[in-house]
């Protein structure tokens, strides 16, 4: 019988899971469903940190006692309100008529929860995304690509063909789903030590210089 690896990601998503493989550490999947409706005047923040936690604790159940669950969710907040996934191609469409040549804010909560123990810490990622001009006739070709319809806000940061950020500031790892900086803080908590250099190994695949890398490392969680 094979070792289970300490580390479990509660996430299906492709993106995560090229993320969370540049800490250097093992991991498997387990992945629980959980009702992503947002509770009667819940924040964005408290929203995606709430999701996290329940998706932790829910994967958590098929975990072994000698494992950590890292869990997260993202979601699209434009003036106050949660751009989730869209349910078809014309909301796509209108997500992104939403979207385009302003700012908007991603937020991505996660949650790292210890089996044995049942500790769990969490965090919160809030970043702007200011978004280009773009035009209808690309918003019509990317929407007809299908890549919207999996994505909160219906986008795909790292989209090469629709490219939809005038410019980043930001944690960029952190709109594609997992800030991953972040996400060290929280294993350090749980003595999981990532055997990689997490912030140039996510800079070089993102090949973004993220200015905000160092800030994030020398403080506390926010939650």
């Amino acid at each position: 019988m094979t070792d289970r690896p300490l580390l479990v990601l509660a996430s299906n998503s492709p993106r995560r899971k090229e993320l969370i493989a540049l800490a250097g550490l093992p991991f498997e999947i387990l992945v629980s469903n959980v009702d992503e409706t947002p509770h009667a005047n819940e924040s964005p923040r408290n929203y995606v940190l709430r999701l996290a936690e329940e998706k932790a604790r829910a994967s958590s159940l098929r975990a072994d006692a000698g494992q950590v669950v890292l869990a997260a969710d993202t979601t699209v907040v434009d003036a106050d309100a949660l751009l989730g996934k869209p349910a078809d191609p014309s909301e796509a469409k209108r997500m992104l008529r939403q979207l385009r040549g302003r700012v908007h804010q991603v937020y991505t909560g996660i949650a790292a929860l210890r089996v044995s123990d049942g500790h769990l810490v969490r965090d919160v990622c809030v970043t702007d995304v200011p978004m280009r001009d773009y035009t209808d006739a690309e918003i019509e070709a990317y929407v007809a690509t299908g890549d919207p319809l999996d994505k909160a806000g219906a986008y795909a940061i790292q989209h090469a063909d629709f490219q939809p950020v005038a410019s980043m500031v930001g944690c960029f790892a952190s709109v594609m789903g997992l800030p991953l900086c972040h996400v060290t803080r929280l294993l350090l908590q749980m003595d999981v030590l990532p055997s990689a250099d997490v912030p140039g190994s996510c800079q070089s695949f993102l090949k973004y210089e993220c200015p905000i890398f160092k800030d994030i490392l020398s403080s506390r969680s926010e939650k």
